[in-house]
């Protein structure tokens, strides 16, 4: 026995005190102002300070480990130990004003720093006694999603603004969205009168909304890219030659002032569907078209409206406006064709971008390489892209146009096209083809352009893409879904064309 205490007795003594001081080491690593000292983020801190997981009705203030680590027995140790070393390494490593904090708490890199397990661990009843209507079919959708091993639907989706105040944020049905105070100081009673062929203004009546529509000329071009394009990909091609008739475009993406022109006149919550609400002829009459019910949630994110370009509404939704402006203004509004799209974003030119570069240059941005202010003077000077946005839209005014006069045509959103998305949609002989409407079904529309989070490869006049109808709408709750709105869709939206026809002059074209 005595030997038994001479050799084990150390030994345990010396697992006692590595048992307490280890608890007394997670323990003040697990604090806030530990946190604090190497996440130099003041922002965050204030936004924290402001939320409801501080401003709590129990009184008990959530820290950051209660949401960015998972709860003890669940994988604890490793999360926090793996979570350290990166930390301080970056600590260590890097300048913490260079991080892009506001595209840091986006949802899609959040959802990867917040525990979802941590999120149930506190809030178990998912359905208390006080929770709305609306908050018992979103928590009974989520249950049922999480079934679904697949589904990426995470507490955040709904409450990114939990831990984190976001000014404006709203979850749920949002009845008050668009609505304005402010008194305009002029009202348009006529839309802009069209005679011949050349750029106009348009005026939306019965509002002070205008916008730009510049005169595309008619012409040939080769829709697609080269086999030798960097970055290509086989949905662009074969190449084609086709035909483009004489049409008019709008300058810039459709703002959110038009948008809400739109939405102001026809929203009502309840509403029935009408998509059919084009202009009588017979009649010579205006049929009421029905708008688009409530957003569910903030459909800007936040980043205000203006002149920045409309997002989070559906495809419908865009083809709706459309016939709503046709209607208005007795002209021909609908959203461009693939190959007009394309035609107009090339602007006569033939190399990947409509401006001089190399795609292969212009992607090290994307990758964070450290480029000169010329290597990307060009590019930024033309687009708003990854690599020179705050992770959200812009206004018109921070690009130069393309040759045609066309803004931001390959950035800021990306934009529907009128065509089915089909990858081999080019296989079909369009050799000589005039005016190529697309295959004539499908399940998913052609969305083309990249965004303010692409990287340059996307940027390219040729790149395809197309919409993802069931993902954008994975986030929304209500039963049917949206047919106006996605839930989870921020960086797409459209820029109209009007029809070079009899109501714009065109009969005197020969």
């Amino acid at each position: 026995m005595k030997r038994f205490l001479i050799v084990f007795l150390p030994g345990i003594f010396v697992g006692v005190i590595l048992m307490l001081s280890g608890g007394k080491v997670l323990t003040e690593t697990s604090t806030n102002d530990y946190c604090i000292s190497c996440h130099i983020h003041p922002a965050a801190d204030f936004a924290w300070k402001k939320s409801v997981h501080y401003q709590t009705r129990s009184g008990y203030k959530i820290g950051c480990v209660d949401c960015h680590l998972p709860p003890k027995g669940d994988g604890y140790l490793w999360a926090k130990g793996t979570t350290g070393l990166r930390d301080l390494w970056s600590f260590y490593t890097k300048d913490s004003a260079s991080f892009n904090w506001e595209e840091r708490g986006r949802l899609e890199i959040a959802r990867h720093h917040v525990y979802e397990s941590s999120c149930i661990e506190c809030h178990e009843n998912l359905f208390p006694a006080k929770l709305t209507k609306d908050g018992e079919d979103a928590h009974l959708y989520y249950q049922q999603k999480k079934k679904e091993l697949a589904t990426d639907l995470h507490c955040i989706n709904c409450h990114l603004n939990a831990g984190h105040y976001i000014e404006g944020y709203t979850h749920g049905s949002n009845s008050t969205f668009g609505q304005t105070t402010s008194s305009p100081k002029e009202i348009y009673t006529e839309p802009a009168s069209v005679k011949e062929f050349e750029s106009f203004k348009e005026f939306i009546p019965d509002s002070p909304v205008s916008f730009n529509m510049v005169a595309i000329p008619g012409g040939k071009f080769n829709m697609g890219s080269p086999d030798n394009e960097p970055f290509r990909k086989d949905d662009e091609g074969p190449v084609r030659q086709v035909e483009i008739s004489p049409f008019f475009m709008a300058e810039v993406e459709v703002t959110w002032e038009e948008y809400l022109a739109f939405y102001s006149k026809t929203s009502k919550e309840g509403r029935s569907t009408d998509t059919e609400g084009l202009q009588n002829k017979e009649a010579g009459k205006t049929d009421a078209i029905s708008g688009a019910t409530p957003p569910y949630g903030q459909p800007d994110q936040g980043w205000g409206m203006g002149k920045r370009p409309a997002i989070s509404f559906s495809y419908h939704a865009a083809e709706t406006y459309c016939n709503w402006l046709s209607s208005v203004t007795g002209k021909t509004y609908r959203l461009p064709t693939e190959a007009e799209w394309e035609y107009a974003c090339r602007a006569g030119t033939t190399s990947p971008y409509f401006f001089e570069g190399d795609p292969r240059k212009f992607e090290k941005t994307g990758l964070k390489a450290k480029l000169s202010k010329n290597d990307t003077a060009v590019i930024n000077s033309y687009v708003i892209y990854k690599g020179n946005s705050p992770a959200k839209t812009q206004t018109p005014d921070k690009v130069m146009p393309n040759p045609f006069g066309l803004k931001n045509m390959t950035g800021n959103v990306a934009e529907f096209c009128s065509d089915w998305y089909q990858a081999d949609a080019y296989s079909e002989n369009l050799e000589g083809f005039k005016d190529p409407q697309g295959p004539k079904d499908g399940t998913e529309h052609v969305i083309r352009g990249g965004s303010f989070l692409s990287n340059a490869d996307v940027l390219r006049s040729a790149s395809r893409d197309y919409t993802r109808s069931t993902a954008w709408l994975q986030t929304d709750p209500q039963i049917p879904k949206s047919i106006w709105w996605y839930s989870d869709c921020f960086h797409v939206g459209f820029r109209v064309v009007c029809e070079f026809d009899e109501k714009t002059g065109g009969k005197t074209i020969k």
